[in-house]
């Protein structure tokens, strides 16, 4: 509340509060380009705009709105997607993939804050048009965030809860003034994670209905055709207005983009095989090794290629639902987590490829493991660090290492000794509770990679009497059951970037735990991670940050919410070689929005 008095007082006092216009922002610091960049530094302005590219994806859509809930996964790809680069809607500002959290002008071709981030005003490009050529307004920006807060999903419709007020400044600006919700991140939330929509075209009526009406967008390409469920394709618009724009330079370099979607990831990867897909990201170390023997391959038409990019592990595992009663024991969660032998399934299932997961930011300094907690980061947890295993603490807990055989005796005797402590016992072969009951759960798979694991998971959990089932369900089930959290277990990856702020909250904050459609898939409300995800939201500097990272990825890790799987460490995609990309690549790894077909070159 001392802050929005302290603001309200000063603008009444002074008027609207003046700060230099800025060519970006950046979390931490000042952004790295001048305002003088003239592209960024993995964009060739050199490239020749031209030919096409052809994209696969595993499912299905039914809607052009990936803003609804209804809507929400099933959507055609492109529409809002910052893998393909946000072809048709365009956010306010863009990000940079070279650094670990700073926006450049899109929209919006510069901004102005003050250094307490009170309010950030955005100055709408002049040149900003829509695709029918009317101009993009501060109109169109109060609109959408409207819109989006009385009939969109999270987290879109939540955005206006940080801000105090909305409004209007001059001919081309609009500015947001914040309450005593917000904290340093808001300001870059409300500019790259809103798309903005056209308030002529879009009926606040309709909108939440499903629907394959082609709207009306701002960015570099048009829907050019729809087969419902099966194709998208979008044709480069000769007139995008911010294609000179430098955020945009090197950008976009396709006359059309192709998206086909397909029922299984097999039929993907055989519609590459034929060259009727350009390019195919790989996750499956055992097909990666195996998989490329066919002819475009062995004469180099289709190329493989490993990328290492500068981010952290993030985290993929068998997500607990503790929504369900089953799993709220901490002991069960944690018993069950050290009984997966992973050992045996990277050796059986994927040629030793993988390294083990052990936190949430492996590999980076943000990370806990590996670094023990100093005196900054145990006075950010408090009584907290209490609760913490001093293992944890100290940096140095793992995942145990198995013998590889598949039933490693030792480590899952601890895992009959932690349920022992949640009341389980085994009797008769089975593992159950003092009333008898049996500890037994479903996990829900949807490809056939993730029914492998969970088949070795069960295997394991079978051996000390634990009746693990297995549910492989569609698409389009997979997505509704996910945004209702109906399942017992799930598998799920978590990515983790360098600059982790308000999307966290959307995935383990007690706020998420009971809106549908949220990320928070275990079901989390725990009030010291509500107050690290807080101060890291609200660092100001790069040790106050770290800190508060580590200590939010040692309560995850605490938590045992997740059982941990693997990491690769680099990217892996494949390629047909007519499909190029930029000399540089970015902290993030590669980056789709800067390829090229060499065609048009």
């Amino acid at each position: 509340m001392r802050r929005i008095l302290t603001s309200l007082v000063f603008l009444s006092l002074f008027g609207f509060a003046q700060a230099e216009p800025l060519h970006g922002i950046a979390m931490h610091g000042a952004p790295a380009l001048p305002a003088d960049y003239s592209h960024f530094p993995y964009a060739d302005p050199s490239v020749k705009k031209g030919g096409r590219i052809s994209y696969g994806v595993v499912g299905t859509f039914d809607s052009l709105n990936p803003f609804v809930l209804k809507g929400m996964r099933t959507t055609a790809r492109g529409i809002w997607d910052p893998e393909y680069g946000n072809i048709f809607y365009e956010a306010l500002m863009q990000r940079s993939s070279d650094e670990p959290f700073s926006l450049y002008g899109l929209l919006a071709e510069s901004v102005e804050m003050d250094d307490e981030r009170h309010f950030i005003q955005f100055n709408i490009n002049p040149k900003a048009r829509w695709h029918d050529g009317q101009a993009v307004t501060p109109e169109d920006v109060i609109f959408s965030f409207n819109l989006l807060r009385d009939h969109g999903r999270p987290p879109y419709n939540n955005r206006l809860a940080l801000v105090e007020k909305m409004e209007k400044v001059g001919e081309h600006s609009v500015r947001f003034t914040f309450n005593d919700k917000a904290n340093r991140e808001t300001p870059l939330i409300i500019a790259l994670g809103t798309p903005i929509l056209p308030q002529h075209a879009v009926n606040p009526d309709t909108f939440e209905q499903s629907s394959l009406a082609i709207p009306v967008g701002s960015g570099p390409y048009k829907i050019k055709a729809i087969r419902p469920g099966e194709k998208i394709t979008y044709a480069r618009d000769p007139d995008y207005w911010g294609k000179d724009i430098p955020s945009k330079v090197g950008f976009d370099n396709y006359d059309e983009i192709a998206v086909n979607y397909f029922l299984q990831d097999s039929t993907l990867f055989e519609a590459f095989k034929k060259g009727d897909v350009d390019v195919y990201p790989e996750g499956d170390a055992s097909h990666w090794a195996r998989a490329y023997d066919f002819p475009a391959a062995k004469t180099g038409d289709v190329v493989k290629e490993v990328f290492q990019p500068g981010i952290p592990s993030g985290m993929l595992g068998f997500v607990f639902n503790t929504r369900r009663p089953i799993f709220a024991d901490e002991n069960v969660r944690e018993a069950l987590s050290l009984a997966l032998d992973f050992e045996w399934m990277n050796k059986n299932l994927f040629d030793g490829a993988f390294k083990r997961t052990q936190s949430f930011w492996q590999n980076s300094e943000l990370g806990a493991f590996g670094n023990a907690a100093d005196e900054r980061e145990l006075a950010l947890l408090g009584p907290a660090k209490d609760r913490i295993d001093p293992a944890i603490l100290a940096g140095t807990y793992a995942m145990p290492v198995s013998d590889g055989s598949g039933a490693d005796r030792k480590i899952l005797r601890q895992s009959v000794t932690l349920l022992s402590k949640a009341g389980y016992g085994i009797k008769g072969g089975k593992m159950v509770d003092a009333n008898g009951r049996p500890l037994a759960f479903e996990v829900m798979t949807q490809t056939p990679s993730q029914e492998k694991m969970a088949i070795a998971y069960q295997r394991a959990l079978g051996l000390i009497g634990i009746a693990m089932t297995i549910r492989t369900v569609d698409d389009a089930q997979y997505q509704s059951r996910s945004n209702s959290y109906d399942y017992d277990m799930i598998i799920k990856a978590y990515t983790s970037s360098l600059s982790p702020g308000a999307e966290q909250a959307n995935r383990w904050a007690s706020t998420s735990r009971d809106i549908p459609g949220t990320f928070n898939y275990a079901g989390v409300a725990d009030p010291d991670i509500d107050r690290m995800i807080a101060a890291l939201e609200n660092a100001r500097g790069m040790e106050d940050f770290r800190a508060a990272v580590r200590a939010y990825d040692r309560l995850l890790v605490a938590g045992h919410y997740v059982v941990p799987l693997y990491h690769i460490g680099e990217q892996w995609v494949a390629r047909w070689k007519r499909i190029a990309y930029p000399e540089k690549m970015p902290l993030y790894g590669y980056q789709l929005p800067v390829w090229f077909d060499t065609r048009a070159q």
